[in-house]
């Protein structure tokens, strides 16, 4: 036991290394060396006030996500991949912002590697798409993936999983297709539903049944603000949404999407 535990603190020790990153767009393909992206002109040293994983202000050595992604279009649709498993679904337009809400890619330098995450875990390095003035942008806790290692372009959420998709005769504006696109923002990248989407951290949410169907009275809404409140244990990933990331209103579109989907099982 003494051994096992004396490899575990060398391998947590372990600094960080070079590491490479695959940006797969439509039209073109290109990788990126650690190296590379440190000296890339358009580098520069950016703050982040508040960072959403290491809860306090950050200083990174960062790229501008857009001069990464050439000829892409603010209609396209992005997917970054970390080490876990982790599937952020992203729109292109905020990624292509310069100004308010912008986008960077927080490479991580092997001489001067980021704190680890937690106790016992790594860092979020080795890259990390961090947003300055992110207000700005309303923009969530999943649009902060961290250990990426592919950023791809691919079809839209709707055109790959029709298994999400309510009643299609509900109109574009209705409040469940509202929070449809709350769901695709929030939710998506570590949960399927109807067995459908890439993430691979948390359980599905309609099969076989849907939280809305097991939760009562306002729990739900309750666990969705606050995980560790009602359900309590050390190796929780779900984050907390609180209400200036996603106020009450949206919350509600959230659950109503949720609800509304518990009448549409498909098995996977």
């Amino acid at each position: 036991m003494k051994l096992i535990l004396a490899l575990l603190a060398l391998f947590i020790a372990v600094p960080a290394t070079a590491a490479s990153l695959s940006i797969e767009l439509d039209h073109t393909r290109k990788t990126w060396q650690t190296a590379d992206l440190l000296k890339h002109p358009d580098a520069q040293t950016v703050q982040i006030v508040d960072d959403v994983s290491y809860k306090r202000n950050m200083t990174y050595r960062a790229v501008p996500l857009a001069v990464l992604l050439p000829g892409l279009t603010p209609e396209a649709h992005l997917q970054a991949v970390a080490l876990d498993g982790f599937a952020a679904e992203l729109a292109a337009a905020p990624l292509l912002q310069t100004r308010g809400a912008r986008a960077w890619l927080a490479v991580e330098d092997p001489a001067h590697p980021w704190p680890a995450l937690a106790d016992g875990k790594p860092s979020a390095g080795p890259f990390y798409l961090v947003w300055t003035d992110p207000q700005a942008g309303h923009i969530s806790p999943e649009q902060w993936p961290f250990q990426i290692s592919t950023i791809k372009q691919l079809k839209t959420v709707a055109e790959r999983f029709p298994a999400l998709l309510p009643d299609p005769a509900l109109a574009a504006n209705d409040p469940v297709n509202q929070g449809f696109a709350l769901f695709q923002k929030n939710c998506l990248a570590c949960h399927r539903l109807n067995g459908a989407g890439d993430a691979q951290v948390g359980p599905d949410l309609n099969i076989p049944y849907n939280p809305t169907e097991y939760f009562g009275a306002d729990f739900l809404k309750r666990y969705i603000r606050d995980p560790q409140s009602l359900r309590h244990w050390p190796q929780a990933k779900m984050p907390a949404f609180a209400a200036s990331v996603l106020p009450d209103s949206e919350l509600d579109l959230l659950v109503g999407y949720l609800k509304h989907m518990a009448g549409r099982k498909q098995q996977p």
